[in-house]
């Protein structure tokens, strides 16, 4: 490999990480701009969602499951994950009474809740999204019934529109703390 404009090739090492160090501290001074919100992006069903990123601890892939008798058919059963018993919620099934196909692109997303954490099945994570002030401004509220209680805004265009879908509103709902049938 030749060293751009005659540069030898140290000089040319030295000059990839001043850009690199000046990208990542560029990068994070955007992250950590005033008025910017961070979210996790994922797909229950037909619909696109988001939550911020400090209310979901961990993204996981399907472990095996033991199923608890007498629950209702949304919970799957409970997963070992790292030595701690984790119930694991079919979040479609939950939200849509849909069934979520399990499919390599399936994925948890752990929360916290009082007393330990829970697992969420979703069908797809799409990763970090961020928005601005600007993005959060054109808000439309959530119009569909079943997720209104969770997600009061939808926030995007046309076929890109998410809701903003709070965890903390979803761990204290009454019908979801009580899993048994």
């Amino acid at each position: 490999m030749n060293a751009p404009s005659g540069l030898t090739p140290f000089e040319t090492l030295a000059r990839y990480e001043r850009l690199s160090l000046a990208h990542a501290s560029d990068t994070r001074e955007r992250m950590d701009a005033p008025g910017l919100w961070r979210g996790i992006g994922y797909r229950v069903g037909p619909r696109t969602l988001v939550s911020e990123i400090g209310e979901i601890n961990e993204l996981l892939a399907m472990p095996p499951l033991t199923t608890v008798p007498g629950t209702r058919p949304w919970l799957l059963g409970v997963a070992n994950v790292r030595g701690n018993l984790m119930p694991v919620v079919d979040f479609g099934r939950f939200l849509f009474d849909e069934r979520t196909t399990l499919t390599d692109r399936a994925r948890l997303l752990v929360v916290r809740q009082g007393g330990g954490s829970v697992a969420l099945l979703v069908d797809e994570v799409f990763g970090q999204r961020t928005m601005d002030e600007e993005q959060r401004g054109t808000v439309e509220q959530e119009d569909d019934p079943r997720l209104a209680r969770f997600a009061e805004q939808r926030v995007g265009e046309g076929e890109q529109q998410m809701a903003i879908f709070s965890m903390s509103r979803l761990v204290r709902a009454p019908d979801f703390r009580q899993a048994a049938a």
